[in-house]
């Protein structure tokens, strides 16, 4: 039976990055997926000329916009919040990012940031809601205030499955710390933090579903590739480059399975839930 998942997520690409693949298996096998975005992204890393094409707001709004239309998102609702940048302040990046008119979502009051998430989890009747893990998956904060406001919408809202976005810690660390040792050859890794990874993400023990999306990855591919504001920097290189410019095989081996934690407290329900049809690990 069809029933309806609601994503939330901190900046426009971060439903693609995180859980696009799962988004594309869902809709296509007749789930209705609603995607809220928190942030306007305002304060991300981009290029110059990607900012002399206009406001980056602006411009990831019609990224995140194309991206879902991709993903066959449903409906998607944007909270419109500042972006609050790595540093919490909503600062823009120094390359290219633009002040938001609106507060930052770190600083926004948990019931203030949780009603309109709730208003739009009871419209839609949900049967899931999918958050971010404790560590906010890297720590950024506006991820990290997606982890408490989920968490805060699921208090709202009896009924309703909470299930959090995340990744396998040991291994990201284990490649984090493998590529940080040959910093003295590849300058452009001399900024890795391993004891940064060593705290992010979910322990392997504490997840709880494993997705198999390896047959969806050509459209989290093409929504990746949406978000060209994102791919591109006048200091570094972005994640979502190397990621796109990957050859076929190498992205679906990488990129084929998507990560999940349910709370404790929901765990004996997924036997009897329509999740239970998605592997667990």
């Amino acid at each position: 039976m069809p029933f309806t998942v609601v994503f939330l997520h901190a900046h426009p690409d971060d439903e693609a990055l995180l859980t696009g693949g799962t988004i594309a298996r869902l809709s296509s096998e007749g789930h209705r997926v609603v995607l809220v975005t928190a942030t306007d992204g305002a304060a991300g890393l981009t290029s110059t000329s990607t900012i002399h094409a206009g406001s980056l707001a602006a411009v990831r709004r019609r990224e995140l916009l194309k991206s879902a239309e991709i993903l066959g998102v449903s409906r998607t609702v944007q909270l419109g919040y500042g972006d609050s940048g790595l540093d919490g302040s909503g600062a823009p990046s120094t390359l290219g990012g633009d002040p938001s008119m609106q507060p930052p979502f770190a600083g926004v009051d948990l019931d203030t940031a949780a009603a309109p998430v709730a208003e739009v989890v009871a419209q839609e009747r949900a049967a899931v809601l999918v958050g971010y893990d404790a560590a906010g998956g890297y720590g950024h904060p506006d991820h990290v205030q997606v982890h408490r406001v989920a968490r805060r919408v699921s208090d709202l809202s009896p009924g309703v499955t909470l299930l959090e976005a995340t990744l396998p810690r040991e291994p990201l660390a284990w490649s984090v710390g493998t590529a940080y040792r040959l910093r003295h050859v590849v300058p452009a890794l001399r900024g890795l933090d391993p004891n940064a990874w060593s705290v992010a993400n979910s322990p392997r023990a504490e997840i709880t579903h494993r997705v198999d999306v390896r047959g969806f990855t050509d459209a989290k591919r093409a929504a990746l590739a949406a978000h060209v504001s994102q791919s591109r920097s006048d200091a570094d290189v972005r994640t979502l480059h190397v990621l796109s410019a990957l050859p076929r095989p190498v992205f679906r081996l990488l990129m084929g399975w998507e990560w999940f934690v349910g709370p404790r407290s929901a765990y004996q329900r997924y036997s009897r839930h329509p999740l239970a049809g998605i592997r667990k690990s």
